[in-house]
C-alpha cells in the first residue's frame, strides 16, 4: 500500500500538485499526478468534498467514485470561514508546481483566491481549470456527466430503435477531461524542464466528450445525415459488431472486414450466409441484420463465449468474451499488470482500477489509501530532488512556442488509437513523422483496392484519415525491406518518442523492437498501443475499439436490470486508449528530459475502458453483491432519465441533483404540490414515485421540441441536455461561438472542418498549422533535410518502391499485409 513505496521512483515525486474545488475531470486529472509519485494535496472543507457522498456506496457509507478519483492524495481542511483562509491557500498555492481547479464546476466552498496575481509572482506556476462548457450559449447551463455525453452525440445512437436511447452511469465525463486535463498539464511540465514559464490552461468537459464522436462527427460530414440509432449493440456503419449470448456467457464479436465475414460464418457453419453476395459488404449485412441475427444467435448458444474466443484466435477474429464485474475481480493478469489494485477506504479494504499508463521502466503506484477529510499520505511533502541532469533554456521565451516543441515523434501508428495520441502530440507542438507504406499505408485510408479506387486516389480523401493525421508530416517506407529499415533506424536514433500499435510482435520481428532501440537511442521513449498487452493470455488476439469496449466488462453495468450487457459506441476503446497513450508517453518523457532514459511503455488499450466501471468493482469487491444495474435511472439522482420530445425520435436527458433543483423541476412541469413537499427533498423518498415523477417529466416535454425543452428548463437551472446526433454537432451553436471547428484546406479534399483540442490556453483554440499529409508527401523534405541523402538516393529508393507517394495495387504487392490493432 501507500506507506511501504519507494518514493524514489515516482517520476513526478518532484511535483507538488494543489486541487481545490470540486469536479471528477480535475479530481481524476490529479490522481494520475499521484499515480506516479507527486504529493497532490486536495483541499477541502470541514465537511468534504461534495463527491465523498457520491453512489455507489460502500457497506459502510463511503463513495466508491471518490475512492478511485482520490487515492494516493492528502487532504488539507481549509474553513473558508476562518480568518486566515485566503492566506493560507494562497501560501499553498504558491509553495506548489501545478494548480488543478475544479471551482467553475463546483467551488465546493473553496475560498476565492487570485491566481493571475499568483502567477504574476510565480511564473513558473501551471494552472489548469476545468469548466463545463466554457464561454458561449451553454456556459451557464447546468450540467451532469448525463446531460454533457448527450449533447456531445454519445447517447442517441444506442440502444432500441424505438428508444428511448440508453446511456451509461455516470462516470465517463470526468475521465476524458481528467485525461486532457493531465495531457496539458504535463505537457506543460515538459516545457517547464526546458526553462519555459508555467501555463494556465482551461479544459471543456463538454469539449472533451467530443473526442469520442469526432470519427462519427466527419464521416457525417462526408457522407451526410447516415447516422442513427439501429438498435442496442447495432452501429452504423459496421454489422454485426456487438455482443450475442452463447451456451455460458456473453460473446463481443465484430466483424468489418469481408474476409473477417467470411471466417465468422464458416466458424459458425453457416455457409449459406458466408456464400451470400448481398451479405460480402457492410452495406448488405445492415440490410439484413434481423436475418442474420436469427441465423447467428441459435448457432452462437452451441458453445460457450471461452469456447468461441479460442476458435476466434485461431482465425484470426476480433472475437472477445464479455466479463462480468466478478469475473475482473477474479483476473489473476489483471491484478499482476496493476488494471485492479487494492484501496483501503479507513476501515474498508477492496479494490479498484490502477493506473492504465503502464510504463515498464517507472511503473505507477500499485494501488493506495483514500484520506480521510484533513488526512495526509506518510510520504507527503517528500519532494525527490531536482532534475539530474541540468537542462538550458531555449533562449528566452515565446508567446507564440508550443509546448512540445523541438520533441521528435516517429509514428508507427494506424487508424485511430495511435494516430490520436500522435495529432495530440503534434497538436502541441511536437514534430511527428507519421510512417506508412505504399504496399499498405493506414488502413484508414480504405482497405480495398479496385482500380478506380487507385485511380482516382480515393484513398486520399477519407475524411477520418484527415482528421487523425493533421499537423504531422507524411513519409512512405517499406520496412521490410533492408533500406527502409535502416532509414527507420536513423529517423529513431533522433527521436524523443516512438508510437506503434500493430499486434504486439510485428515491429520486433521487423527488427524495431525496444532492445534493438534502446542500444540506438537510450534516450527513446517506445510505446506499444496493442489492444490487450504484451504479456496477455489474449495477446494474440485481433482488435477494434469495440473489441475493447466488450472485453473491459464495461457493458455489463450499462442496460437495464436482467438484460443483455450494452454497448455504448461502434468504436469507443480507440479515443479511450489513444488519450491514455498520449498521457503515458508524456509521463515517460519527463522522466527522459530528466535523466536521459528512456523506456518501453506496454499500453494496454482494453485496460484504458476499465475506469469506466470503477466504482463497482470497487463495491463488488467489498460486499460481494452483483453489481446494480440502473438502465436510465441513476444511483444517486431522481429523477434522471431520457425522455420524449415532439418530433420524430427527439429526445432529452433531464436530471435533478439536489433538492433545490428538484424544486424548480416540479414548478416548471406543472407539480407546485411537489416542489412544496418537504418530504420529498430526499432522492429516497422521490425513488419511491420514480415512475410517477418521470411520466410528468415525459408529458410535459412531448409538448415541446427538444431544443425548446432544454432552454426552457436550463431557464430555471435544471440540468437538462438534447440527445444529439453526430451531424448535428457540425452547427452546434456553442461549439461555434468558441471556433472549436476550423476549416483546413487539404488537396483531393478541400475545405472540410477540423476539431479543436479540448485544453486552450486562450479565449481562441490552438490553431491547426497543417492538414493530414498525402502519401509520402515529405519523403524529400525528411530524407533530405533530417538524413542527409542525397537527390539520386532519394530517387533510387523510389524506384525501388521503398518510397512512394501513389498506393501500389494487389498485383503489385511483394508481400502479405501487417496486422494492425
Amino acid at each position: 500500500m501507500a506507506g511501504k513505496w519507494d518514493r524514489s521512483m515516482g517520476v513526478l515525486s518532484h511535483l507538488r500538485i494543489i486541487e481545490i474545488g470540486s469536479s471528477a475531470a480535475t479530481a481524476y486529472c490529479a490522481r494520475l499526478f499521484a499515480d506516479f509519485g507527486a504529493d497532490v494535496q486536495k483541499v477541502e472543507p470541514p465537511a468534504g468534498d461534495p463527491i465523498r457522498s457520491s453512489a455507489p456506496l460502500t457497506p459502510r457509507g463511503q463513495s466508491a467514485w471518490f475512492a478511485f478519483l482520490n487515492f494516493n492524495k492528502s487532504s488539507i481542511i481549509i474553513d473558508p470561514a476562518g480568518p486566515d483562509a485566503i492566506a493560507k491557500l494562497t501560501s499553498l498555492i504558491e509553495d506548489c508546481d501545478i494548480l488543478v481547479d475544479g471551482r467553475k464546476v463546483d467551488p465546493a466552498d473553496c475560498p476565492p483566491i487570485d491566481v493571475v496575481t499568483i502567477r504574476q509572482r510565480r511564473p513558473e506556476l501551471i494552472h489548469l481549470e476545468a469548466i463545463w462548457f466554457g464561454e458561449g450559449p451553454y456556459e451557464q447551463f447546468a450540467a451532469t456527466d448525463s446531460t454533457v455525453r448527450a449533447l456531445a452525440g454519445l447517447i442517441k445512437l444506442v440502444g432500441s430503435l424505438e428508444g428511448p436511447p440508453l446511456h451509461a452511469p455516470d462516470f465517463q465525463s470526468g475521465i476524458l477531461a481528467g485525461l486532457w486535463g493531465f495531457i496539458a498539464s504535463a505537457a506543460s511540465a515538459v516545457a517547464r524542464l526546458h526553462g519555459e514559464p508555467g501555463r494556465s490552461w482551461s479544459v471543456s468537459i463538454f469539449e472533451s466528450n467530443l473526442t469520442p464522436t469526432e470519427y462519427l462527427m466527419f464521416d457525417a460530414f462526408a457522407r451526410g445525415d447516415v447516422m442513427g440509432r439501429i438498435g442496442v449493440n447495432r452501429f452504423w456503419p459496421n454489422f454485426p459488431v456487438g455482443i450475442y449470448e452463447t451456451k455460458k456467457g456473453w460473446l463481443g464479436v465484430s466483424t468489418v472486414t469481408p474476409k473477417q465475414w467470411w471466417e465468422f460464418c464458416e466458424m459458425l457453419g453457416l455457409s449459406e450466409l458466408r456464400d451470400h453476395l448481398d451479405l460480402t459488404s457492410n452495406e448488405g449485412r445492415l440490410q439484413h441484420m434481423d436475418q442474420i441475427d436469427r441465423q447467428f444467435i441459435p448457432r452462437l448458444k452451441t458453445r460457450t463465449a471461452q469456447e468461441w474466443f479460442a476458435e476466434g484466435l485461431k482465425r484470426k477474429l476480433p472475437v472477445v468474451p464479455v466479463p462480468k464485474v466478478p469475473e475482473l475481480l477474479q483476473d489473476a493478469e489483471k491484478m499482476a499488470s496493476g488494471a485492479i489494485v487494492r484501496v483501503r477506504l479507513g476501515e474498508e479494504e477492496g479494490k479498484t482500477v490502477g493506473s492504465m499508463q503502464r510504463l515498464t521502466l517507472t511503473p505507477p503506484l500499485q494501488g493506495g489509501d483514500v484520506p480521510a477529510v484533513g488526512g495526509q499520505q506518510p510520504f507527503a511533502g517528500m519532494r525527490a530532488n531536482e532534475p539530474s541532469i541540468p537542462l538550458t533554456s531555449p533562449g528566452g521565451t515565446d508567446a507564440c512556442r508550443l509546448p512540445l516543441q523541438g520533441i521528435r515523434v516517429v509514428d508507427f501508428s494506424m487508424g485511430w488509437a495511435g494516430p490520436l495520441c500522435t495529432r495530440t502530440l503534434a497538436d502541441l507542438g511536437a514534430d511527428v513523422i507519421k510512417i506508412e507504406a505504399i504496399q499498405y499505408p493506414d488502413w484508414w485510408r480504405g482497405v480495398d483496392r479496385p482500380p478506380r479506387y487507385l485511380e482516382d486516389r480515393m484513398y486520399e480523401r477519407a475524411p477520418c484519415f484527415c482528421i487523425m493525421n493533421r499537423n504531422k508530416r507524411g513519409m512512405t517506407l517499406d520496412l521490410k525491406q533492408p533500406e527502409g529499415l535502416g532509414i527507420a533506424k536513423r529517423l529513431l536514433a533522433q527521436a524523443d518518442i516512438a508510437v506503434g500499435n500493430y499486434s504486439v510482435d510485428v515491429l520486433p520481428k521487423l527488427g524495431l523492437g525496444y532492445d534493438v532501440l534502446r542500444a540506438l537511442n537510450p534516450r527513446l521513449v517506445m510505446m506499444s498501443m496493442s489492444a490487450f498487452g504484451s504479456y496477455s493470455v489474449h495477446r494474440d488476439c485481433r482488435a477494434y475499439g469495440s473489441t475493447l469496449e466488450q472485453g473491459s466488462g464495461l457493458p455489463g453495468v450499462v442496460g437495464g436490470a436482467g438484460g443483455l450487457p450494452v454497448m455504448s459506441h461502434i468504436a469507443f476503446g480507440d479515443p479511450v486508449g489513444g488519450l491514455n497513450g498520449c498521457a503515458a508517453v508524456l509521463v515517460a518523457l519527463i522522466h527522459a528530459r530528466k535523466t536521459g532514459e528512456g523506456q518501453f511503455i506496454d499500453l494496454a488499450q482494453v485496460e484504458c475502458m476499465m475506469p469506466f466501471l470503477a466504482p463497482w468493482i470497487t463495491v463488488h469487491s467489498i460486499d460481494g453483491m452483483p453489481p446494480r444495474r440502473y438502465g436510465n435511472r441513476h444511483p444517486q439522482h431522481v429523477p434522471h432519465g431520457c425522455f420524449r420530445c415532439a418530433g420524430e425520435d427527439s429526445w432529452i436527458i433531464v436530471a435533478a441533483t439536489d433538492a433545490g433543483m428538484w424544486q424548480r423541476l416540479a414548478t416548471i412541469i406543472g407539480k407546485p404540490d411537489w416542489a412544496k413537499d418537504p418530504s420529498l427533498n430526499s432522492p429516497e423518498a422521490r425513488r419511491a414515485i420514480e415512475d410517477d415523477i418521470e411520466r410528468s417529466i415525459e408529458a410535459w416535454t412531448l409538448a415541446r421540441d427538444p431544443d425548446q425543452a432544454m432552454l426552457e428548463l436550463q431557464s430555471v437551472r435544471v440540468a437538462a441536455g438534447v440527445a444529439r446526433l453526430p451531424i448535428d454537432l457540425l452547427k452546434d451553436p456553442h461549439l461555434s461561438s468558441r471556433e472549436f471547428l476550423q476549416e483546413v484546406n487539404r488537396a483531393f479534399v478541400g475545405l472540410h472542418p477540423q476539431p479543436s483540442m479540448p485544453i486552450r490556453e486562450n479565449a481562441t483554440p490552438y490553431p491547426i498549422r497543417t492538414a493530414a499529409p498525402t502519401l509520402g508527401q515529405h519523403n524529400a523534405e525528411i530524407l533530405s533535410g533530417l538524413l542527409g541523402l542525397s537527390e539520386t538516393e532519394i530517387e533510387q529508393l523510389a524506384t525501388d518502391h521503398i518510397i512512394g507517394t501513389s498506393m501500389l495495387s494487389e498485383a503489385e504487392l511483394p508481400h502479405p499485409e501487417h496486422t494492425a490493432n
